[in-house]
């Protein structure tokens, strides 16, 4: 896909926790929304509250499962569950990813010395690549940003951007980083798990403005 034809950035708010969250979400336009399945994270839901979230998203709007090296049986769970995408955001092997039978993200967390472009070679059979902030033993969530220059240009066009993303600073990392799509989870929080309708609303916005100024 050349990034010529990407025709606006897509936005996915990550760790909603309720319906109603995920309403507001897609009130405030954004194209996907993320339900976390790792119970050490405060955003964490259960395959039963995530059922309920997933009976108020209408057409067009997708679900992402989050994933940390989560057992067979888990993913066999959420897999039955209506949604879009399996996002890994473990150690999972490419091999691992594809076992699922799913369509895949997989999210990849920028430690220093990592060779990236490899990574995103070795998973080439992901629909897209997730670039995190890294910090020891926590998989993601972290609140944290990393230097966006680290991102090979040539991948920009299939990379979802994550790490530290806000309102304040959305339009600058769309306009910078030119990305496929943009991920937020505490960055549009009022505290872990529960979304600040203002903050998804100019996080959105923050998006649609740099996406313009880049026409």
């Amino acid at each position: 896909m050349s990034h010529a034809l990407k025709s606006r950035t897509r936005v996915k708010i990550c760790g909603i926790t309720d319906p109603y969250d995920a309403q507001l979400a897609v009130t405030a336009g954004a194209d996907a929304i993320g339900l976390v399945f790792y119970e050490p994270s405060p955003r964490s839901v259960t395959v039963a509250q995530a059922a309920e979230i997933c009976s108020v998203i209408p057409a067009f709007v997708s679900v992402v499962a989050l994933t940390v090296d989560a057992s067979p049986e888990l993913i066999q769970q959420i897999t039955a569950l209506p949604i879009d995408l399996l996002q890994f955001h473990g150690n999972e092997s490419p091999e691992q990813c594809a076992a699922a039978g799913r369509p895949y993200m997989k999210a990849i967390r920028m430690k220093p010395g990592l060779d990236i472009s490899s990574e995103i070679e070795r998973f080439n059979g992901a629909r897209s690549i997730l670039l995190d902030a890294y910090r020891k033993g926590v998989p993601g969530g972290t609140g944290e940003s990393f230097d966006w220059d680290l991102i090979p240009i040539e991948y920009r066009h299939r990379i979802v951007l994550a790490g530290g993303l806000t309102p304040a600073n959305i339009a600058d990392a769309v306009t910078q980083v030119k990305p496929y799509a943009v991920d937020v989870s505490g960055g549009v929080e009022v505290s872990a798990g529960k979304k600040d309708q203002v903050k998804v609303v100019e996080f959105i916005k923050g998006v649609q403005r740099a996406d313009t100024a880049l026409k």
